[in-house]
């Protein structure tokens, strides 16, 4: 889509914080972080899933659900129809209803990773109230 050059962008931008990270893309976007940062010399853990249309997204989605996703970044293609629409809207409902952080532009991406909230060991996030749904 569109929007992968944004997100090369926002993670040379923001490779020296993302060096220390594990970082999960959909597989195509995932080659393109791995060459932007290795051009810079960082070298961070990177694992790509398949590309969105085959199932990425989905991939990721699963993720969250099994609290293996701390922050999620997807820069959405809102100008373009995408294939994998469907998908799209899992990962961001999975993000929503598990809690996790998700950026869907530069600007949210920026703020997460920065905010102060991510070292202060006194800081619970409180999930959604889900308890009717929830297994015992």
């Amino acid at each position: 889509d569109h929007r992968k050059a944004d997100m090369v962008d926002w993670v040379i931008f923001n490779s020296d914080f993302l060096s220390h990270h594990h970082l999960v893309c959909t597989g195509t976007t995932g080659g393109l972080v791995r060459d932007a940062l290795n051009e810079e010399g960082v070298f961070p853990e990177i694992t790509c899933m398949n590309s969105g249309p085959m199932g990425g997204d989905a991939e990721i989605a699963a993720m969250v659900v099994r609290k293996e996703i701390d922050l999620a970044v997807f820069l959405i293609d809102d100008l373009n129809a995408q294939p994998h629409e469907a998908d799209i809207m899992m990962l961001l409902r999975q993000c929503r209803i598990h809690n996790v952080p998700i950026a869907c532009n530069r600007y949210s991406a920026d703020l997460m990773i920065t905010s102060s909230l991510w070292d202060d060991l006194s800081y619970v996030p409180m999930p959604p109230r889900y308890e009717k749904f929830e297994r015992n």
